[in-house]
């Protein structure tokens, strides 16, 4: 499994060090290379949980890395988690100004197919029972993954979303959502737990 952080293939990205120093000099270019970089996992983040516009808000989203990145310094991993974290709040504040919770949206296919692929690549965010949440991670990738996701609840579901689609570890996903580490392990769990119960009561296909 590759590490978080780590430079290679599954990141497309290859020096990181070298991308962020291009990109705190405002080159387009790679600027260009981090938006197709993280845009996909944050515009599906924000696409699973609610978001009214999505490209506008991941728009808003890259915005405030542009206005913001001087003052990061850190990993790839560390970006990522900070990117989140922005993501996150601009959805909060999204909620906010629409004074309620929303529904969630339903998933178009290449989005669930995007999803299927992530939860099968070896590499993929997993949990320390890896072997008891492969089955989950599977289930999540059927035709059945928007009922099932809008189906558990609101803070699982996002630590859920987050594992999966923002690929990030439980310290990141702690960090995103303000919460300790051991909250996080335990929303997953019973996230996946609740994921497997539909699995084993409506017979979804794995």
């Amino acid at each position: 499994m590759q590490a978080h952080g780590a430079s290679g293939p599954r990141g497309g990205i290859g020096d990181f060090d070298a991308l962020l120093a291009d990109v705190k000099a405002g080159r387009p270019s790679a600027w260009d290379r981090c938006y197709r970089w993280l845009a996909p996992a944050v515009g599906g983040y924000l696409r699973m949980q609610g978001a009214q516009d999505v490209d506008d808000l991941t728009s808003e989203v890259f915005l405030a890395i542009f206005r913001n990145i001087g003052t990061f310094s850190g990993t790839e991993a560390n970006f990522r988690s900070w990117v989140f974290v922005i993501a996150h709040r601009r959805l909060q504040d999204e909620r906010r100004r629409r004074f309620r919770r929303p529904t969630p949206e339903s998933l178009d296919e290449s989005s669930i197919e995007r999803i299927g692929r992530m939860a099968s690549r070896p590499g993929s965010a997993r949990t320390e029972s890896a072997g008891a949440d492969d089955d989950a991670l599977r289930a999540i990738g059927t035709a059945r993954v928007s009922e099932m996701c809008a189906r558990l609840a609101p803070d699982q579901r996002e630590v859920v979303l987050l594992r999966i689609l923002g690929d990030l570890t439980v310290d990141q996903v702690a960090e995103v959502l303000g919460k300790s580490p051991g909250a996080v392990k335990q929303l997953q769990r019973r996230g996946f737990e609740a994921l497997r119960r539909l699995v084993d009561r409506e017979g979804v296909p794995l």
